[in-house]
């Protein structure tokens, strides 16, 4: 049974925690008022101001300041800063069963799939989406009211004019995924994504074609492409190609790989990009992709609860 945590309300206490790369304070100061514009109690982590090299802080800082925001009651929701890495280093010692006693939303992207695929096993819902260190950025107000909505209201309706290559189909279904080089990294872990029955989403940054081909390609050799009901490709930015030309698209790279009837929605506005819309996972969402729209909604509300 999937836990889901209680909508936020104002006068909620909230955590900004790094549990990643380290962060400076000029990357927040547009986090706190737009927290406060929420009406949310923002606290800062033990370690978020922290720095060891390229870390925000020791693992043993950062692993503490886990402890601390997940044990605390009157947490109700936790912030990931930002990503970069570092989280794989401690995710097998972040006790994620203590939210079954104190539920709570756990935000982020990018290196934070990492978290996300441990509370799917631990299964708890999370949420895919824009973090506190980009809050500042250009063009992010749209990012930032799907965000709110659902955080406060639990709603979700996005829909996307469709691009040439999606696959029609409609499918209801709780997502999982992330980053596509965090996807990969997790198998063999304790918490290894799990995709039979699932929709699929990924997205990725600044890599070569060749390397999402073989990411891909490792992740067909685990199965994890097998039982799939339903792909969302997200933005693959800022791709990169080899002196001798790797001869594919990202999307057909990325088609070669799911074969089947099932929906897919290429190009979603999710991943690395200013417009980056929140994307529940652990909870049921349809997917409904024809040759004008890619549809994507939370149907059922009856999941969700004011706290």
């Amino acid at each position: 049974m999937t836990l889901y945590p209680p909508l936020l309300k104002e006068g909620d206490e909230i955590m900004v925690i790094s549990p990643s790369r380290k962060i400076f304070s000029e990357q927040m100061e547009a986090s706190w008022e737009i927290f406060r514009s929420w009406g949310l109690d923002a606290r800062e982590g033990i370690s978020l101001w922290a720095e060891d090299g390229y870390f925000a802080g020791t693992d043993e800082q950062r692993l503490e300041e886990w402890r601390q925001a997940l044990a605390d009651p009157a947490v109700k929701a936790i912030f990931c800063a930002r990503g970069g890495y570092g989280l794989t280093r401690i995710i097998d010692q972040v006790e994620l069963d203590i939210l079954h006693k104190h539920p709570k939303w756990i935000i982020g992207f990018s290196d934070i799939t990492a978290v996300h695929l441990a509370l799917d096993h631990a299964n708890v819902a999370s949420i895919h989406g824009l973090m506190p260190a980009q809050y500042g950025y250009d063009n992010v107000g749209e990012s930032l009211r799907s965000l709110h909505q659902f955080l406060f209201s639990g709603k979700l309706h996005y829909k996307i004019p469709s691009v040439p290559g999606n696959r029609p189909g409609r499918v209801t279904a709780t997502v999982i995924g992330g980053n596509l080089s965090l996807l990969a990294e997790s198998l063999g872990t304790k918490s290894e994504i799990h995709t039979d029955g699932r929709i699929l989403f990924i997205e990725e940054i600044d890599e070569y074609l060749y390397k999402i081909d073989r990411m891909m390609n490792q992740l067909r050799r685990a199965g994890k492409f097998d039982r799939l009901k339903g792909v969302i490709v997200g933005q693959f930015s800022d791709m990169k190609d080899t002196q001798i030309p790797f001869g594919k698209s990202v999307e057909d790279i990325l088609m070669s790989y799911f074969h089947g009837d099932f929906p897919v929605a290429l190009n979603f506005p999710i991943g690395h990009e200013n417009l980056n819309l929140a994307l529940p996972f652990g909870l049921p969402l349809t997917l409904d992709i024809t040759d004008q729209m890619s549809v994507l909604t939370l149907d059922n509300q009856s999941h969700l609860h004011q706290g």
